[in-house]
């Protein structure tokens, strides 16, 4: 029988939230620090900075075509050359989280930030959070490697700063906390919860200093729904409509990636990512970046359907094409994207467009990580639309179903299979 691991004494306790606050900040400080330096790599190339979307509008089609394909050539050629000089074993930061280990490799993540800088600079379609959740991980690994705390405890510190770097990135200090007991600890560690929620809370009250105290995505409130039949109907069928998507694109991802890995250099892979987002670009601007703008809009409402359904289609392409190459970012917000301008296509069937984006885009999320608890968390903080609630759970909780009902292999695999 598996011996309790002993009780943390109030010095290794205090010291262990002071390393939580400590996480926090430097979470913080990682997605600060990202942003600026993918700006740089943008302006570069475009002599642009802010919204992608509106940098590629900017500029001739033909320019459009070009910049991700020298960004995909440039990333490509920094993994390759990184290859040579990483010679360690690579841990993911969830890996590490599940397993208990806290060392990441130094080497390997340096060459991957530099890459994502590059892609996400150029206007590949994939997340600039993911690389910033990355980040912070990997400044907390530096921060446990060196605090004076007992070992047993310094995987928390690791922890801290994956929710940290999830709290800023989307603005989510709550879907931070999820993200960690759902996805990275499977809900095992229950003296990680405290240090978690410090170093939540103190990344994401950081963001909101430096850079804006708002939800991730501004839009009106929507007015309060009465909870009628008719429209949890309606939001089961767009919690299943989202599962079967949320399938789908999984799958679609994992057979691309089998194509692209056919392909010689990686150079040349990534390249041949960045043809394809450019191409897309020169028609639909709308598909370089993480989906950001686009969502904005639909939140907003008033969007033409026809338009929404052209972008979504290249955007999927887009995002496809992006991750199956191997370019280093997140597909966790473009998934979001997913969500919404589904949402809202059927939303425009049934009356309530947004309300159905909002409900589509947590429901979607829930279907590719298998984490409906931190979907319905993470969707409701960023678009403060609480009230929304008991549709968006119903809708998760139906895409969560389908999705794992025909064996999706999740985003981030399966926590549980790691504390067996």
């Amino acid at each position: 029988m598996t011996q309790h691991a002993a009780r943390p004494n109030v010095k290794d306790t205090a010291l262990l939230w002071l390393a939580a606050f400590l996480a926090g900040i430097l979470g913080a400080l990682a997605m600060y620090a990202f942003h600026l330096l993918t700006s740089a790599v943008e302006w570069l190339l475009t002599r642009h900075t802010g919204s992608l979307v509106h940098n590629a509008l900017s500029l001739a089609p033909g320019v459009r075509v070009i910049v991700p394909v020298v960004g995909g050539i440039l990333a490509g050629l920094v993994l390759q050359v990184g290859a040579r000089w990483t010679t360690d074993a690579h841990i993911d930061y969830i890996d590490a989280a599940r397993e208990g280990k806290t060392g990441l490799n130094d080497r390997t993540n340096a060459v991957r930030t530099l890459a994502s800088m590059l892609s996400v600079g150029s206007g590949a379609a994939i997340g600039r959070e993911g690389p910033m959740v990355q980040l912070s991980a990997w400044f907390a690994s530096r921060l446990a490697r060196i605090f004076p705390i007992p070992e047993g405890q310094r995987n928390a510190i690791l922890v801290c700063g994956i929710a940290a770097g999830i709290a800023s990135a989307y603005h989510a200090p709550v879907a931070g906390v999820v993200f960690v007991l759902e996805l990275a600890l499977g809900f095992f560690a229950r003296h990680t919860v405290a240090p978690v929620l410090i170093s939540a809370v103190t990344a994401s009250a950081l963001i909101f200093w430096m850079v804006e105290p708002s939800p991730l995505y501004v839009m009106p409130v929507v007015p309060s729904l009465s909870v009628t039949p008719a429209r949890l109907l309606a939001a089961l069928a767009g919690g299943i409509v989202s599962g079967v998507l949320g399938l789908g694109l999984l799958r679609l991802i994992a057979r691309m990636k089998r194509l692209f890995a056919k392909i010689g250099p990686l150079w040349l892979r990534l390249g041949l990512g960045g043809v394809v987002v450019g191409l897309l670009s020169a028609p639909v601007p709308e598909v370089w970046g993480n989906g950001y703008t686009v969502v904005s809009k639909v939140l907003n409402g008033g969007l033409p359907w026809d338009w929404v359904a052209i972008v979504l289609v290249a955007k999927v392409a887009a995002t496809v094409a992006s991750t199956a190459s191997g370019a280093i970012g997140g597909i966790f917000t473009p998934t979001l994207f997913v969500g919404a301008t589904t949402g809202y296509l059927f939303g425009s069937l049934t009356g309530d467009p947004v309300v159905m984006a909002i409900i589509c885009m947590a429901a979607v999320l829930a279907a590719v990580t298998h984490a409906p608890l931190m979907a319905i968390v993470m969707v409701l903080e960023m678009t403060s639309q609480f009230h929304l609630v008991l549709p968006v759970m119903l809708a998760c909780g139906a895409a969560y179903a389908v999705s794992t009902h025909f064996g999706a292999e999740p985003l981030y695999g399966n926590p549980i299979e790691h504390h067996d």
